[in-house]
């Protein structure tokens, strides 16, 4: 029997430079979809996978994201006053549960290695999956469910892919695929990060989802400094890989990086699509947009 996948860590602490000035202030997280934070879609997606723990680790000046996740009573309390039943359902639906909720700080920023590390006292020895939040997926199921239903089969550990084009592989960590597993799930042989051009072992990227085995902390703690100076996550999986199996999920939905200004207004445009009110004003505009003449530098 796979141990259940039970608790998730969401590394929080990045610093959201692509944003400023907007980040001054405010976390990058904390930046809306439509009309809600890009948090709020990561945790979602975690909650409808049956992760019963989420671990945020966090940095200075993102305390706002613990308030986001907390009861806000004065809030509340006047929109009781004020008979706004649908607001007030609406907050208690993306509340955690007491306790459900794990904050840590990540103190200096030394990677993503080194971030995920830093939650290894609350996750103990069970397998758990990692959410890099800036990335959000729309699917109709959920990708870390599908990733879930996938290890429950095989076990191990589990990586969500996505198609790239062939011409931009090197912006990715790309892996290689050894034996098929089902029709969207193969065994992984190895991950590159970021191949020189033509050099790439597949057109596969990994997505931002991962599903690992406690040992991995093992790894972590003694894993030197890598590209950039940082403790990279990769690195750790790569000496995994020689002890346990990795397989990657090819999921049915699509990623989008809100970590990048254009993959920020992509997911506003898809996810506002979603609703009908807003789809009649965004559609005309959009195209008296792609008919107006792009001005000169």
């Amino acid at each position: 029997m796979n141990k259940p996948i039970r608790k998730a860590v969401l590394p929080v602490a990045g610093l959201g430079t692509r944003f400023l000035p907007a980040t001054k202030a405010v976390p990058k997280e904390m930046l809306t979809i439509v009309d809600r934070p890009i948090i709020q879609y990561v945790v979602d997606e975690a909650r409808a996978a049956g992760i019963e723990h989420i671990v945020f680790v966090t940095g200075r000046n993102k305390q706002v994201i613990e308030d986001h996740f907390d009861m806000a009573y004065e809030l509340e309390d006047t929109l009781k006053a004020r008979n706004k039943a649908a607001a007030l359902e609406l907050l208690e639906k993306h509340r955690p549960q007491p306790g459900s909720t794990s904050f840590t700080r990540q103190q200096a920023p030394l990677g993503l290695g080194h971030a995920i590390w830093c939650a290894r006292d609350i996750i103990g020895d069970e397998p758990f999956a990692i959410l890099l939040p800036d990335v959000i997926i729309k699917s109709k199921v959920s990708c870390l469910k599908q990733m879930v239903d996938l290890y429950d089969q095989t076990g191990g550990n589990i990586i969500a892919v996505e198609e790239v084009p062939e011409d931009q592989t090197h912006n990715y960590g790309i892996v290689e695929l050894a034996e098929g597993i089902n029709a969207n799930a193969s065994r992984i042989s190895n991950m590159v990060e970021k191949p020189a051009p033509g050099t790439a072992p597949s057109n596969l990227m990994i997505t931002g989802r991962y599903i690992l085995q406690a040992e991995i902390f093992d790894l972590l703690s003694n894993q030197k400094q890598g590209a950039g100076g940082e403790i990279q996550l990769t690195d750790s999986m790569l000496t995994l890989m020689k002890e346990q199996p990795f397989s990657s999920i090819k999921f049915e939905g699509r990623s989008y990086d809100c970590g990048s200004k254009s993959g920020f207004l992509s997911a506003n445009i898809a996810f506002g699509m979603d609703d009908p009110k807003l789809a009649q004003d965004l559609v005309p505009f959009m195209q008296e947009m792609i008919q107006k003449p792009v001005a000169a530098e």
